[in-house]
C-alpha cells in the first residue's frame, strides 16, 4: 500500500498551488477564483484532520463542469485566457486528490507549467520575481518529499534553501537557454479567445468619469527618450486618439470617416526626436508627441493625425518618432468635416447650449474660447470623486456637480464650442511624465492619461486647448500625481517617488530581458564573425556552451564529495578531522577512528578527555546497532563546533 505524504510537503504544496493560482488572478472569472479558494481551503482543513482525499466520483463531475463553464464563457479552450483558466481549475481540483508521492509530483509539475504561463499575461521585473519566489515554493516541495539520510524531518528553512540552490543552479542553464535556443518571430500564442482586451483604459470611447479607475493606476505606460533637451511639461501632450462623434452621454471615434482627408502637419519651430519603448495594450494606437510629422515603420495615420499600428501591439514596442511642438494642422476644413466637427444630438443639455449661442452673439470665436475658460477657472474644482451624472451630463456638470477631471473638462469645452458654432473634437492620450534625471528618460504612467479639446480656427487649422489647465494648473506644470488625490498611502509623494526611481530597473528589465527578439537573438554572434545567425548557428553555440557549463558544473561537484554529503553525521565527523590536522594530526587514508583517536592523544595530550568523549561518541552512532536519533546526531555536530584543540594539560 503506497504511504501518505506527510503534513508538510503537502502543505507546500497547498501553498505553492494557491500562490500559482494567485498569479493569474487579473484574469481568472470570479467564478474560479472563489471555487479554487473554496476548494484548496476545503482541502487543506480535510488534511490536517486526517480525512481522505475527495473521491473520484465527486472530482471527475467537477472537472466536466469546469471544462463546460470555460467553453461557456469564452466559446474556445484554445489561446491564453481560456487556456490558462482552466489549468488553474484543474491545478485546484489535482490538489483534491493529492495524498500520495506519485500525485504530489504530478501536482507539482503541472503547478510549475500553469505558473510559467502566467508570464505569458505579465512580464515586469516584479512579477517575474514573485513567480521566481513561488517556484522555489514548489521546489521546496519537491525536497520535502524526499526521505532525509539520518534526520525524520529536515528544518522548513533547509528545504527551503536547498530550493533555492536548485534555483540558482539552473539558472545558468536557464540563460544560455534564453539567449540561444532560436525563438519564433511571432508570439506563440496568439490563438483565438477574449486575449484582445485593452490594457490601458483608453479606447475609440470615452463616457465622462469612465477614466477615473485609469487615472490611479500608477503602472508604466510608455518610456520616452530624446535626443535632446526633453520639451518642458506643458508641452508634453502625447496624442493617441481623436474623439469626433457625441451621442449626449459618450463620445466616440465612429467608422464612418471616409470622407475625411489625411490632415496634413506643418512644423513652425525646430522638430524633437526621440525614442518611446511602449508597454503591451493590445490595441493599435501608438501615442506620440503631439505633433507627429512621420509615422513610424510597421504604423500608418489615421485620417486625423493620429498614429495607428500595423498589428496589435501585444509586446513592448519601440519606434522612432519626429514631432513638432509649435505646428499647423489642417489649415483648411471641408463642408463634411465641419458638419461633423459641429455635430451634436438633439435633446441634449439645452442649457449649455443656450449659454453658448450666448457668448456667441456677444463675442468672437476667441470671446467664445476665453468664456468658457473663465467659467470653468472661476467656479470648478478638479477631483476625482465625483458623483454620476444625469441624461443631460454636460448640463448637469455645468450647472450642477461643478467638479470633475479631464474627461469631463474636455467633454464639457467641445459641447460649448460646437454650441457655439466653432467646430471642435476631443483628444485622449497622455499628459506629463516624470524625468528620470539619472536615466534620461520620461516615464509616462497610466495615471499620466488625459483628455483634452482641438478647435478649428481659420487660418490656423486645429489648434489645441486644454480645460483642464484652466481648472488646475498644477495637472498639466506638474503632473497627475500633484493634482490627484495623494491622501491615501498609495499615493503618497514618498511612495511614488520610490516606484519612479525603481523603474530604472523595470526599463532596464523591458529593454534587455523583455524586447530580447529574434532580430536581437540573430545578431548576438557577431562579435565572433557572424553576422546573421540562423537557427545552425544558435544551436552549435548552445550546445557548446552547454557542454562547458556541463563540464563546469561537473568539476565543482567532484571537487570535494564529503563537503556536498548528505549526511550530517560524516559532515560533523570531517569537520572534526579538518579540525585536528589544522593542530598537526592529519587521519591517514583508512586509519579508523580507534587508531586515529590513539595517534591523537599521544600528539595532543591537553585534548585527551575531550577528544576520548568525541570519538567513542561517533563510533556509537555510526557503528550501533540501530539508527541514531537525530536529535543525538545534532548534539555530536554541536559538541564538534565547540571543540577547541587545547595546549595545557588540566
Amino acid at each position: 500500500m503506497r504511504e501518505r505524504i506527510g503534513q508538510r510537503p503537502f502543505e507546500l504544496i497547498a501553498l505553492g498551488v494557491a500562490a500559482t493560482i494567485a498569479t493569474h488572478a487579473s484574469h481568472l472569472p470570479l467564478w474560479l477564483t472563489f471555487g479554487a479558494a473554496g476548494a484548496i481551503s476545503m482541502r487543506a482543513w480535510l488534511r490536517r484532520r486526517s480525512a481522505k482525499p475527495v473521491p473520484a466520483w465527486l472530482r471527475l463531475p467537477a472537472a466536466a463542469l469546469l471544462l463546460f463553464a470555460v467553453i461557456e464563457q469564452f466559446g474556445t479552450v484554445f489561446g491564453r485566457e481560456p487556456g490558462s483558466v482552466l489549468g488553474c481549475g484543474l491545478l485546484a481540483l489535482k490538489l483534491l486528490e493529492t495524498e500520495h508521492a506519485r500525485d504530489a509530483r504530478v501536482a507539482v509539475g503541472f503547478a510549475g507549467f500553469v505558473l510559467m504561463s502566467a508570464l505569458l499575461f505579465e512580464q515586469s521585473l516584479a512579477f517575474t520575481l514573485g513567480v521566481s519566489l513561488i517556484l522555489i515554493v514548489l521546489l521546496a516541495a519537491l525536497v520535502a518529499l524526499q526521505p532525509a539520510p539520518i534526520e525524520t524531518a529536515r528544518p522548513l528553512r533547509a528545504e527551503l534553501r536547498l530550493a533555492t540552490r536548485l534555483l540558482a543552479a539552473a539558472l545558468p542553464f536557464a540563460v544560455l537557454a534564453f539567449l540561444l535556443i532560436p525563438r519564433l518571430g511571432s508570439p506563440l500564442w496568439g490563438a483565438p479567445g477574449r486575449d484582445m482586451e485593452a490594457r490601458t483604459g483608453l479606447s475609440e470611447r470615452m463616457q465622462p468619469g469612465a477614466i477615473g479607475e485609469l487615472l490611479l493606476d500608477d503602472t508604466p505606460a510608455m518610456r520616452v527618450s530624446f535626443d535632446g533637451v526633453p520639451p518642458p511639461p506643458s508641452q508634453r501632450y502625447f496624442r493617441a486618439i481623436v474623439l469626433w462623434d457625441f451621442d449626449g452621454a459618450t463620445w466616440t471615434r465612429e467608422r464612418r470617416d471616409g470622407f475625411l482627408r489625411p490632415e496634413s502637419a506643418q512644423a513652425a519651430g525646430a522638430p524633437l526626436n526621440y525614442t518611446i519603448t511602449l508597454e503591451p495594450t493590445d490595441r493599435r494606437w501608438l501615442p506620440a508627441l503631439d505633433m507627429p510629422l512621420a509615422a513610424p515603420g510597421g504604423a500608418h495615420f489615421g485620417a486625423d493625425r493620429v498614429l495607428i499600428a500595423d498589428d496589435l501591439i501585444s509586446q513592448p514596442r519601440e519606434y522612432r518618432m519626429r514631432s513638432a511642438t509649435v505646428y499647423k494642422l489642417a489649415p483648411e476644413l471641408t463642408a463634411k468635416e465641419r458638419e461633423r466637427a459641429l455635430a451634436l444630438p438633439d435633446g441634449f443639455d439645452p442649457r449649455s447650449r443656450a449659454m453658448a449661442l450666448r457668448w456667441r452673439n456677444a463675442n468672437d470665436e476667441s470671446g467664445v474660447i476665453r468664456s468658457a475658460l473663465d467659467l470653468f477657472h472661476a467656479s470648478f474644482t478638479y477631483s476625482l470623486d465625483v458623483p454620476p451624472l444625469a441624461r443631460d451630463s454636460v448640463d448637469d456638470f455645468l450647472f450642477s456637480t461643478r467638479k470633475g477631471f479631464c474627461e469631463h473638462y474636455a467633454s464639457a469645452f467641445v459641447v460649448l464650442m460646437r454650441a457655439a458654432g466653432i467646430p471642435a473634437r476631443v483628444v485622449t492620450g497622455y499628459q506629463g511624465g516624470w524625468w528620470n534625471d539619472s536615466s534620461g528618460y520620461l516615464l509616462v504612467r497610466n495615471s499620466d492619461a488625459h483628455a483634452w479639446a482641438e478647435v478649428w480656427r481659420e487660418g490656423r487649422g486645429w489648434v489645441r486647448v486644454d480645460p483642464t489647465a484652466a481648472v488646475s494648473p498644477a495637472r498639466i506644470e506638474l503632473g497627475a500625481a500633484a493634482a490627484n488625490d495623494a491622501s491615501a498611502w498609495s499615493q503618497s509623494v514618498w511612495l511614488r517617488a520610490l516606484r519612479n526611481e525603481f523603474d530604472f530597473a523595470n526599463g532596464l528589465w523591458t529593454r534587455t530581458i523583455i524586447r530580447f527578439d529574434a532580430l536581437r537573438q540573430k545578431s548576438m554572434l557577431t562579435p565572433f564573425g557572424v553576422d546573421s545567425a540562423n537557427q545552425g548557428d544558435l544551436l552549435l553555440a548552445f550546445s557548446i556552451a552547454l557542454g562547458v557549463f556541463l563540464l563546469a558544473a561537473t568539476l565543482w561537484a567532484m571537487r570535494d564529495v564529503a563537503r556536498t554529503s548528505d549526511d550530517a553525521l560524516d559532515l560533523a565527523w570531517t569537520r572534526f578531522a579538518r579540525r585536528l590536522a589544522d593542530a598537526g594530526v592529519a587521519r591517514k587514508p583508512g586509519e579508523g577512528p580507534l587508531d586515529f583517536l590513539s595517534r591523537a592523544r599521544r600528539a595532543l595530550p591537553a585534548s585527551a578527555n575531550a577528544l576520548g568523549e568525541l570519538v567513542q561518541n561517533y563510533v556509537a552512532l555510526r557503528y550501533g546497532a540501530i539508527e541514531p536519533a537525530p536529535e543525538r546526531v545534532r548534539a555530536f555536530t554541536r559538541a564538534v563546533r565547540n571543540f577547541r584543540v587545547s595546549t595545557r594539560v588540566s
